[in-house]
C-alpha cells in the first residue's frame, strides 16, 4: 500500500492516513513523501509501519552519516535535515500545549540548537558478550530491542569516545568475566572524561590489570561499579573529578560520572542563561529551586544577588550542590527534600521559583502552591506533554504565561527541552 506523509510525531515517525482513515505511523518517512510500507503492528485506533520503499523523496531527505542508522536506538532522524527537524519538534510543543493543555503562551521564541554531531557528553552502552557474534558487543541497544547493536563508530559522541568502541569491546572480550558486565557509562566533562565499567561480580586481579591498561594506554579515566550508582567508585587513576564551566556566571560546577547532568553542554548554557533571564532574580528576592541537582540553575541565579534555596531528593546531589556553591564562593543553601509531599513549603514564602522536573513532571507541586506565593514561575521541562499536562493547573492559581521556549539538546532524536516563563497575572 502507497502512503502519502504528512508529518513526524513525537517519536520521529511519519505520520499519514490510509484509505479507511485510519492514522498510520511509519518508521523512516518524511513529510511530503509517498512511501510503501511494512505493517509491524495493529491497533484499532492506529497502525505502525516501517518503510520499505521511498515512492517520491522529500527534499529534506539527507543520507545518514551514521552506518548503524536504522538498527541503533540511539538515533531515530539521521534521515531528516535539521531544517526538518527543528519545524517538526516545534510543531509538537505547539501541539502538545494546545491539544493537551488548551493553553497559548503570549511569545512562542524560536527553537535553540546546537552542535549536529559529537555533542553527547553522557551515554549509558550496554555490554554483552555474545558468542555467536564473535565475542563482545558494546553500543546502544537495537531499536524496539533487548540486544546490543553492532557497533563500531557513533558520531554523536565525542570522536575520542567513538574511537574507543572497537577498544573497549576488545577488553571485555578479554576480560574473565567478560559475561557479567553488562554496561559502560560515559560522563565527558570540559576537563577529562570517564568510563564507567558496571560488573556484577568482583573482578580478578588479572582482569584489573586489564582494565587499569586499557585507561593508561587511552589516557582515559575508569571508573568501577559493582552495585548500584553510589557504589561507583574511581579506580585508575585512584583521584579524578569532572567539570563543566557555565562561563557567562563565572562558575564551575563538579559532577561525578553518575550524577545526573545535561548530555549537551553547550545547549544547557544557553538554557540556563535563558532560564535566569525569564526568572530575573534581583538582590534580596527569595527563589527556591525546585529538583535542583548539583546547582545548575541554582548557581547562576545565585549570581545575581538572589537568596536561593535548592530542594532535591537525593542526598548526594545536595553535598555535591554544597560543594559546587562553597567552591564558587556562593551563599547557597541546599536541602533534602520529598518534593511530592511539600517537603519544601515549611521554607517559604518564596517570590519566585524555578522546576526542573523528572520526565514525569510535577503535578503535585503545581496543584499544592499556595496563593500568596511565588509572583513568577520558570517551567523547565524534559517532556513537553507533562508540561502541557501541568500548566492549567498552574493557570488556574491565577498565572498567565508570557513565554515558551524549545531547545534542542538531543540532535537527531525526538527528545527536547521545553522552558516555559508565567507571571501572575495583577
Amino acid at each position: 500500500m502507497k502512503l502519502s506523509i504528512d508529518s513526524l510525531d513525537a517519536e520521529g515517525r511519519g505520520v499519514a492516513r490510509n484509505p479507511e482513515g485510519k492514522v498510520v505511523f511509519v518508521e523512516g518517512a518524511l513529510p511530503g513523501e509517498q512511501v510503501l510500507f511494512d505493517l509491524i503492528r495493529k491497533k484499532n485506533a492506529f497502525e505502525v509501519g516501517r518503510v520499505t520503499q521511498i515512492v517520491q523523496a522529500a527534499s529534506s531527505r539527507q543520507v545518514p552519516r551514521c552506518p548503524h542508522f536504522g538498527v541503533c536506538g540511539g538515533c531515530s532522524l539521521q534521515h531528516a535535515d535539521s531544517r526538518t527537524q527543528m519545524a517538526a519538534k516545534q510543531r509538537w510543543l505547539e501541539e502538545n500545549l494546545t491539544r493537551i493543555g488548551k493553553v497559548q503562551p503570549e511569545m512562542l521564541l524560536p527553537i535553540v540548537y546546537g552542535e549536529d554531531w559529537h555533542y553527547r557528553r553522557r551515554a549509558r552502552l550496554g555490554a554483552r558478550y555474545v558468542d555467536k557474534k564473535g565475542g563482545a558487543l558494546v553500543g546502544f541497544r537495537e531499536r524496539r530491542s533487548s540486544y546490543i547493536t553492532e557497533m563500531v563508530e557513533c558520531h554523536v559522541l565525542p570522536a575520542r569516545i567513538s574511537a574507543l568502541i572497537l577498544p573497549l569491546r576488545a577488553l571485555v572480550q578479554s576480560l574473565g568475566a567478560r559475561a557479567r558486565v553488562p554496561q559502560i557509562e560515559v560522563a565527558v566533562g570540559d576537563n577529562q572524561a570517564v568510563l564507567v565499567i558496571r560488573h556484577l561480580d568482583p573482578l580478578s586481579d588479572p582482569d584489573r590489570d586489564l582494565v587499569e591498561r586499557f585507561a593508561r594506554d587511552h589516557a582515559i579515566q575508569v571508573w568501577l561499579q559493582p552495585g548500584g550508582p553510589e557504589s561507583a567508585r574511581p579506580f585508575h587513576p585512584p583521584e579524578s573529578e569532572l567539570y563543566y564551566d557555565l562561563p557567562e556566571f563565572g562558575l564551575r560546577l563538579h559532577f561525578g560520572p553518575t550524577d545526573f547532568t545535561q548530555v549537551n553542554h553547550g545547549v544547557n548554557r544557553i538554557l540556563v542563561s535563558r532560564a535566569v533571564r525569564l526568572l530575573e532574580p534581583r538582590p534580596g528576592e527569595r527563589i527556591a529551586d525546585l529538583y535542583c541537582g548539583l546547582g545548575n540553575f541554582s548557581l547562576p541565579l545565585a549570581t545575581r544577588g538572589a537568596e536561593v534555596i535548592g530542594f532535591e531528593g537525593s542526598k548526594d546531589l545536595v553535598e555535591r550542590a554544597r560543594r559546587n556553591a562553597a567552591d564558587n564562593a556562593l551563599a547557597v543553601q541546599f536541602e533534602v527534600a520529598d518534593l511530592l509531599k511539600e517537603g519544601f513549603k515549611s521554607y517559604g514564602p518564596f517570590e519566585k521559583l524555578l522546576i526542573d522536573p523528572p520526565r514525569e513532571g510535577a503535578i503535585e507541586i503545581v496543584k499544592a502552591l499556595p496563593a500568596d506565593w511565588p509572583r513568577r514561575i520558570v517551567y523547565v521541562s524534559c517532556d513537553p506533554a507533562t508540561l502541557a499536562r501541568d500548566l492549567p493547573a498552574i493557570l488556574a492559581e491565577g498565572f498567565a504565561i508570557r513565554t515558551a521556549a524549545l531547545f534542542d539538546l538531543f540532535a537527531f532524536t525526538h527528545r527536547v527541552e521545553a522552558v516555559v516563563s508565567l507571571e501572575r497575572a495583577a
